[in-house]
């Protein structure tokens, strides 16, 4: 088993794939890169030279790395050649390092001297700056290095830089004969339906798909909160026919707000009564909020009567009785619709991470990322979100916005958040968590070059304010901070069906939509099965990214054609809308 993971040809680290004791030999040999060197060095060298170093215990293994390097360089011998000069160029050329103390799973250790202000790089770009001189075999974290980030800054534009930005379709019709529906091929029958190119979903009248036809209860204010909670339990009883659950999204907000903030949560409220996945919704009110229902409804414009209700709880003697008489008519609406084939073009996944590790980056992000590029590729849409977490990473997304107006929204992207925690007197890099830093990532750099790569290679088709819905096709970064509830609800308010969620530390949480916990590290996965949906800890190993990538996309499709994931099955439901202003 192999000890330590060097990603990037640049890189002067490497990470610790398993505990490593003080005094243990390692060896480096070199592995063409299949995942997170591909995704975050990018930008940074030529698309055939990228390569990742894997430090083993023993001999370098050349078979191995022959094998692999055929893929990319053509023949084995050529592989080893731009392997060992590669290797060579960074100073550990057929050297052996020792670890000079034990270095926890996850972690770093220097590759070779690093002085005190020298840059620490990862990924292939700077990941931090030394406090002190860091020897060879060293463990390298927070006792040692600090961020390099700085204040709100102006970028420039260099597409030139993003190396190949168009995904390349890797796996098309994978698993069926069929052909994405961008190429006009029959759709096929209900099973086939579940491949590459298609899912089993619900068709609304406007055009857009839901992967769940739900019945929501959206309280306007907290006041109904718990009126809210007691009709989804005693509407349960009504559910019939291939509605699949009634809901209720208690918050605690929707009054006693003012201005910007007020207006985050209206838009928040109309996203979700407009979203797909409900295939109808009751909006709970209580008569004297600021953000009541005759306020609310401009905010959704024209909407079908047939699956949109209201109920204002201070106009009625029983709000409960008659609330269970709307969903009832709710129900019987949204029973019309029944699963059908749809192309994966009205497929909508939103993209987020949290309780991040040191295998984030080289694991699950980055077969995220190919998912992505995947779905793009046969017309899809994927949503970045996080803001504060593309800090240090962020060029690599600007230079891949598809024209210079999406180059100028994304810097406003970035700085307004920089100006948002200046207004508040914060420290703009006060990141990663504890539980980030536990597992072994050391600085905001560190943590946002392995974050981004859930993005994939696509260029940058859209950028989304805070409550703003998806429009277009292929990828898009969305306005909202990094907390997992806040940004999920973000995502699914932008028109996500489902969100992908990479962790290293493992969640209960749920969203509005369908969320698929994607395990960094199989350990998590074994301790937390009741967490996690699919692991991805393989591809530390040397699973193949092709047939895992392959793995995902399949589960992915199941999970839009209704299989329930692990927080559905645990009856978890969770919303939380961005706070950001007085509190009357």
């Amino acid at each position: 088993m192999q000890d330590f993971l060097r990603i990037n040809a640049k890189d002067n680290v490497a990470v610790a794939l398993r505990d490593v004791a003080a005094g243990t030999r390692l060896a480096a040999g070199m592995y063409p890169a299949a995942g997170a060197a591909e995704r975050a060095g990018a930008a940074a060298e030529p698309r055939g030279e990228k390569a990742r170093t894997v430090a083993e215990s023993g001999a370098e293994k050349a078979g191995a790395a022959a094998k692999l390097g055929a893929e990319r360089a053509g023949s084995a011998a050529a592989c080893a050649a731009k392997a060992a000069a590669a290797v060579a160029e960074c100073g550990i050329a057929g050297a052996s390092v020792t670890a000079r103390e034990d270095i926890p799973a996850g972690h770093k250790m220097a590759l070779r001297r690093i002085p005190k202000g020298g840059t620490v790089v990862k990924y292939g770009y700077p990941i931090g700056i030394a406090k002190e001189d860091i020897e060879a075999g060293a463990w390298v974290h927070t006792h040692n290095i600090r961020t390099g980030l700085g204040d709100v800054l102006e970028y420039v534009y260099r597409p030139e830089e993003a190396g190949s930005r168009e995904p390349e379709g890797e796996g098309k019709g994978h698993g069926t004969a069929c052909k994405t529906a961008a190429e006009g091929r029959d759709v096929p029958g209900r099973e086939a339906a579940v491949g590459s190119a298609f899912f089993q979903g619900f068709l609304r009248p406007d055009g857009r798909a839901g992967v769940r036809n739900e019945i929501w209860i959206i309280p306007t204010v907290g006041c109904v909160n718990n009126v809210a909670s007691a009709i989804a339990r005693q509407a349960s009883g009504l559910v019939r026919g291939s509605v699949e659950e009634v809901i209720a999204f208690p918050h605690p907000y929707g009054c006693s707000q003012m201005g910007e903030d007020q207006e985050n949560t209206r838009k928040i409220l109309a996203d979700l009564i407009r979203h797909p996945n409900a295939g109808g919704v009751l909006v709970l009110g209580l008569g004297c909020e600021n953000s009541g229902i005759h306020t609310l409804k401009p905010y959704l414009g024209e909407y079908d009567e047939r699956r949109v209700k209201f109920l204002v709880a201070q106009e009625c003697e029983d709000e409960v009785e008659e609330a269970l008489k709307l969903v009832e008519e709710l129900i019987a609406y949204a029973a019309s619709f029944e699963r059908q084939p749809i192309g994966m073009d009205k497929l909508v996944v939103g993209l987020k991470c949290g309780g991040s590790d040191g295998f984030s980056g080289i694991t699950a992000n980055p077969l995220v990322g190919r998912f992505s590029d995947r779905l793009i590729s046969q017309g899809g849409t994927a949503i970045l979100t996080e803001v504060p977490e593309m800090f240090g990473a962020e060029t690599i997304l600007m230079n891949r916005c598809e024209n210079r107006e999406l180059f100028d929204k994304t810097v406003r992207l970035i700085n307004d958040f920089k100006t948002y925690f200046k207004s508040h007197n914060q420290t703009i890099y006060e990141n990663p968590s504890p539980g980030n830093k536990a597992g072994g990532i050391s600085t905001l750099e560190d943590k946002s070059l392995g974050c981004t790569q859930k993005s994939g290679s696509a260029a940058v088709r859209g950028v989304l304010q805070y409550g703003e819905r998806v429009q277009g096709r292929g990828l898009h970064l969305l306005s909202a901070p990094g907390n997992d509830l806040v940004a999920a609800t973000a995502l699914a308010a932008a028109g996500a069906q489902i969100v992908l969620f990479t962790t290293g530390r493992g969640t209960p949480f749920a969203s509005p939509v369908p969320t698929v916990k994607i395990s960094t590290n199989s350990g998590l996965a074994a301790r937390k099965s009741g967490w996690i949906d699919f692991d991805a800890g393989g591809l530390a190993e040397q699973a193949d990214w092709a047939e895992e990538t392959e793995r995902l996309y399949s589960y992915v499709c199941q999970v839009a054609s209704g299989r329930k994931v692990r927080s559905e099955e645990a009856g978890y439901h969770d919303m939380a809308i961005f706070k950001q202003g007085v509190t009357l």
